[in-house]
């Protein structure tokens, strides 16, 4: 299923390019790359929150892409992490609660395109 997916996905993006339309470009999580914790431990994480599972949802966001710097991987869920997550959250249509929880979880592991609201200043 997975497949069919990124199949579908690129026959969007061969369908846009081919009627002249921005193409923007594709992030794609790499769970290979963040393996501080199993892909299936996913708690909820709030700002001043410390780990491992911290540390895998920097990664993550790193992977993801987007304007903003990269993240430190300290595991340290501090203001700046909250402004990102909070970003991506409303990229994908979310609430920017801020918080990470299975939804946050699910498009930090399988995001979208590229995210076209500013990154907040």
């Amino acid at each position: 299923m997975r497949q069919s997916g990124s199949v579908t996905l690129g026959a969007a993006l061969c369908t846009a390019a081919a009627l002249g339309l921005a193409v923007p470009p594709v992030a794609v999580a790499v769970p290979d790359r963040c393996s501080y914790v199993s892909s299936t431990a996913r708690p909820t994480l709030t700002l001043g929150d410390t780990g491992k599972a911290v540390r895998q949802a920097q990664c993550l966001s790193n992977v993801w892409g987007g304007q903003p710097p990269k993240l430190a991987l300290d595991g340290v869920f501090d203001s700046v992490m909250l402004k990102k997550i909070e970003w991506i959250q409303s990229c994908h249509g979310l609430p920017p609660s801020g918080v990470i929880e299975g939804r946050t979880w699910q498009v930090l592991y399988d995001p979208a395109l590229d995210c076209y609201h500013p990154y907040p200043s």
